[in-house]
């Protein structure tokens, strides 16, 4: 018996022009009313999610890849430490022509404009902005210089097509914090089906009760996956719900 059903955003739940069907919204409310929980797993930080007005749809979210998970009354942080942080930063700042950012809890901050992230202009790297460090990432860059800003507590992964690198703790993971989200209502992840595309789904597809890939989805997902939903753009994680699930 499927106790929650936990979706990846971009790609998945979110068709790829960002946006949630009224069909999607409705098999999300059908399965509130089943009892089972609607919880969401992703890369994003709890601002863009509520800029798109779904944050509140979700009964527990795990953001930022597993830097922060959202439960009910309270925040988990898997974040990474101002000392490695600023390890790390020392490192990367000295590579000619790299543009590096931080995602803080007060916003994200860049060392040079990036308009289409709305990040703020910070000069003083490798010092950080006041608050929290949930990710580090960099662009302009080659893998050779990235792996030398490596530290022992931190792993990065490649995002759109490797021009841009991720530093993150190693707990901050979607599956680690998918297990503390569930943790948190009682629920084991047997009782559970993940809906992802892309290779931070992996973990989660490959370990929950049922995961299911997305048609769109790379095939390192659909190799793991038990199933496989219908495209993004045609609503395909909320149709194979309510097919298989409601």
């Amino acid at each position: 018996m499927i106790k929650a059903v936990i979706f990846d955003l971009d790609n998945t739940l979110l068709r790829s022009d960002k946006s949630l069907s009224a069909y999607s919204w409705g098999v999300l409310e059908r399965c509130r009313e089943r009892g089972i929980l609607v919880l969401a797993a992703s890369a994003r930080p709890e601002r863009t999610i509520r800029e798109f007005g779904i944050f509140g749809e979700f009964d527990a979210l795990v953001t930022l890849n597993g830097a922060r998970v959202v439960l009910p009354g309270r925040v988990l942080l898997n974040g990474i430490s101002e000392e490695t942080g600023r390890a790390i930063l020392s490192r990367l700042i000295r590579v000619p022509g790299a543009v590096v950012s931080v995602e803080m809890s007060g916003g994200i901050f860049a060392s040079a404009p990036i308009p289409e992230w709305n990040a703020g202009v910070f000069g003083g790297f490798p010092a950080l902005p006041e608050g929290e460090l949930y990710k580090i990432l960099v662009s302009n860059i080659d893998e050779t210089d990235v792996q030398a800003a490596m530290t022992a507590d931190t792993y990065y992964t490649a995002v759109e097509g490797g021009r841009i690198f991720q530093f993150m703790s190693r707990e901050a993971t979607k599956w680690n914090g998918v297990r503390e989200m569930l943790a948190a209502f009682g629920i084991v992840p047997e009782e559970t089906a993940y809906f992802g595309d892309d290779w931070d789904d992996i973990g989660p597809v490959k370990n929950c009760g049922l995961g299911v890939a997305m048609e769109n989805a790379i095939p390192e997902v659909k190799a793991v996956a038990d199933a496989v939903a219908g495209p993004c753009d045609r609503d395909g994680a909320a149709r194979f719900v309510e097919e298989n699930i409601l």
